[in-house]
């Protein structure tokens, strides 16, 4: 009877170890859960700022394609303002050269 009664004792003091043990063990997996959540947090942020850049970025790049367009058409323009100019100096020369009776003399 004695034996049983040290059995049930040193199983009691056992299973009080245990608890306190999953009581500790419990303790530090809240507080690395605490962290986790506030790293999940900070990178939820950091995600949200990227996020935001990126649009920015869509945004400046959006505009430079227009700036580039814009650009291109005003220099299609003044190549062909350019072409006419051209073409209208050589009209004035052509009619300042003697008719072509003339030069056969």
């Amino acid at each position: 009877m004695w034996k049983q009664i040290y059995e049930f004792a040193k199983d009691i003091v056992l299973l009080n170890r245990e608890i306190q043990q999953n009581k500790e063990d419990i303790k530090e997996v809240r507080r690395e859960l605490k962290e986790v959540r506030g790293e999940v947090r900070d990178l939820r942020a950091e995600i949200q700022q990227l996020r935001e850049d990126f649009n920015k970025l869509i945004f400046v790049v959006q505009q430079l394609s227009f700036d580039i367009q814009e650009v291109s058409k005003r220099e299609t323009t003044e190549r062909e303002k350019i072409a006419l100019q051209l073409e209208n100096t050589m009209l004035k020369f052509e009619r300042r050269l003697p008719q072509g009776k003339d030069l056969e003399k």
